[in-house]
């Protein structure tokens, strides 16, 4: 009698290529750039013409990350105390001042200081925005280990952000609308840190802010750290990355956006 070959082992394989293959198209893409340093309104401008694309249908999930000019954002809690330092000063050091919906209260963000906006839809299987916010800090907590920097959360909604010991290397600020994720992070690389003396950081007057330069000596290349970022967050969020943004609208600032509800 000839050998008799059973099919098993490769009917196995193949079938489990097919749910590899099933899985990863089922995925949702998320689609990524570092876009060097941009404006705050232009980047707010961008952030809710994609959300507003997300929202009818129309355009894919994104991942924005960038640098600033010197600004300072004062969200939804906070107070024009906040700000300690008079127009002058604002004036002679080129530092703008922008209100905005995110959560919390004022902060600073620069050259040298890598800032992130994740447009997520979190429907239907994510709406929950504790675990979102813990999402976002372990996909920077996870950056930051790859740079050899051990940072961790602290409990408590005014500790919102990461910190290294008693000082704080990251800030988090969002806000969500029909459960559409805009603004997002702000993570220290080497950032001039004396802007920070300007505000009551987060609401938190003796807080003592950090950078992974003033911890460690090394000054890191925003866009390096931009990828692995990108990576982390593809990875938590279960996201397929994509490079390159989806918009082909040139950026508007002057363009009316709509008014949302925070969800």
């Amino acid at each position: 009698m000839g050998e008799v070959r059973l099919p098993w082992g490769r009917r196995m394989r193949s079938g489990l290529d097919r749910i590899r293959r099933v899985t990863r198209s089922s995925q949702r893409s998320l689609h990524w750039d570092f876009l060097g340093s941009l404006a705050y309104d232009e980047a707010l401008a961008l952030q809710l013409r994609i959300r507003d694309a997300i929202r009818q249908g129309e355009g894919p999930e994104h991942l924005l990350l960038l640098e600033h000019p010197h600004v300072y954002t004062l969200g939804r809690n906070a107070q024009s105390s906040d700000v300690l330092v008079a127009e002058a000063w604002l004036r002679s050091r080129g530092v703008e001042i922008h209100e905005c919906d995110r959560g919390g209260q004022v902060t600073y963000h620069g050259p040298g200081q890598l800032v992130g906006y994740p447009i997520l839809n979190l429907s239907p299987d994510r709406r929950d925005i504790r675990r979102f916010i813990w999402d976002v800090q372990e996909a920077l907590v996870r950056t930051l280990a790859t740079f050899e920097v051990e940072a961790c959360r602290r409990e408590g909604k005014d500790f919102i952000g990461l910190w290294v010991g008693n000082a704080k290397i990251a800030s988090i600020g969002v806000h969500l609308s029909r459960w559409i994720s805009t603004h997002g992070f702000a993570l220290n690389l080497s950032t001039d840190l004396s802007f920070f003396q300007g505000i009551v950081p987060c609401g938190l007057s003796s807080v003592e802010m950090t950078s992974v330069e003033a911890l460690t000596g090394r000054r890191l290349s925003v866009c390096e750290v931009a990828e692995t970022c990108a990576r982390h967050f593809g990875a938590i969020f279960g996201r397929r990355l994509i490079s390159g943004l989806r918009d082909p609208r040139p950026i508007d600032p002057s363009a009316p956006v709509l008014a949302s509800n925070e969800s």
